[in-house]
């Protein structure tokens, strides 16, 4: 008897921490996560109707408590922090896309996996990426060797991409810099 007593109880002791543990997209106590946890948006952002002289996403406080206090995705989709539009000078480039335009799979449909560097230059895949300057507050956070992103287009700057990091919910613009 002291031995099925004593299976019962290292049984539950292994069992219990399973049913514990978060579940994809849930938080503990069963609310659904709004933010990251491994969701990517179906789709990139709409291009911005801001004005011309929209405030930086850069000192904006979240959106809403407990989210980060960077530009990110709510798990409906809505884009957060995307909203300075064509004339954020932040942005400019002179030449777009100098070093070609990104051709290893845009959208939901390709997720990448950080393989290292940092902000200055990142790789996945044999594709080479730099985040834009303005933004590198941003990732603060980000495992440049591990996370999960998805690469978007970005509808208002030209020569840049949005790398979405989907275990954050956080993004970023980046310049593509070519392949290795």
């Amino acid at each position: 008897m002291r031995l099925l007593i004593g299976l019962c109880a290292v049984s539950m002791t292994l069992v219990l921490p399973v049913f514990a543990q978060e579940r994809g997209g849930e938080k503990h106590g069963g609310g659904k996560q709004e933010v990251g946890g491994g969701y990517a948006p179906k789709r990139g952002p709409a291009p911005a109707k801001a004005a011309p002289h929209a405030a930086p996403a850069a000192g904006r406080p979240a959106d809403k408590s407990g989210h980060p206090e960077a530009p990110h995705v709510h798990t409906n989709g809505k884009w957060v922090g995307h909203d300075t539009g064509k004339n954020d000078a932040n942005y400019h480039l002179d030449h777009p896309w100098e070093h070609g335009r990104f051709t290893g799979g845009i959208g939901i449909g390709h997720r990448w996996h950080l393989a290292g560097g940092g902000p200055g230059r990142f790789w996945f895949g044999g594709f080479f990426f730099s985040v834009a300057p303005f933004d590198v507050a941003f990732c603060n956070g980000w495992l440049w060797d591990s996370d999960e992103i998805v690469i978007y287009d970005d509808p208002d700057h030209d020569g840049w991409y949005l790398a979405y990091n989907a275990r954050l919910g956080t993004y970023a613009h980046v310049m593509y810099l070519g392949t290795s």
